[in-house]
């Protein structure tokens, strides 16, 4: 039976972070949490969008602000926007005033994984950006820390760092990258494996 429960809650245009979040979502799974895939609402007119060359959006159910009180962690995709999260994700954390006036994230996890055009684009950032939300909300951040042998890889050019998982804006996402979004998902679902488990025992005492 699955210990605790974890939402991918995250923005996409290219995919780049979306195919993190899968390698995020094995990971959880492989920890023995139940994992469930959002995105945030899409804010931007759709001939802006063709503009841009936007993908289209991956078949995964758009997020309401107060469904984020029923997993026991979250981890937010992000796409960088000028070294920050975007007006998309920001405009669903907007939303959380009612929860934030009843306490109700108090005590949730959370971790990040991200997308940027370049490695000096925001990969730690655009992570950091989210701090303000986390500790107004009580919500405990968990970082990646230095999980993967790939983010001391001299070799390649590669996102991510002690923050969490990450990639960079070109046609494909690296192999590396995957494996540390899978590490990623699968360190923070076996933390919240534990976390679940001890809060079951406790409510049997």
């Amino acid at each position: 039976m699955s210990q605790g429960k974890v939402y991918i809650v995250l923005y996409t245009v290219y995919h780049h972070v979306h195919k993190l979040a899968v390698e995020v979502e094995r990971g959880l799974k492989a920890s023995g949490v139940q994992a469930q895939m959002f995105q945030v609402q899409e804010t931007l007119p759709e001939e802006v969008l063709k503009k841009i060359g936007a993908l289209p959006k991956p078949d995964i159910p758009v997020i309401r602000p107060e469904q984020l009180v029923e997993p026991d962690g979250i981890m937010f995709g992000i796409p960088t926007r000028f070294g920050i999260v975007p007006s998309q994700m920001k405009a669903m954390l907007d939303g959380t005033g009612a929860l934030w006036a009843k306490g109700a994230l108090h005590g949730k996890f959370a971790g990040t994984f991200f997308s940027t055009g370049s490695p000096k684009g925001g990969q730690e950032a655009t992570a950091m950006s989210l701090l303000p939300f986390f500790t107004h909300q009580g919500i405990r951040y968990v970082p990646f820390g230095p999980k993967s042998p790939h983010l001391s890889n001299m070799e390649k050019v590669l996102g991510g760092s002690y923050w969490g998982a990450g990639t960079l804006q070109r046609p494909e996402v690296m192999p590396e990258e995957l494996e540390m979004a899978y590490e990623q998902g699968k360190d923070f679902g076996e933390l919240i494996s534990t976390y679940a488990a001890g809060k079951k025992a406790k409510s049997n005492l």
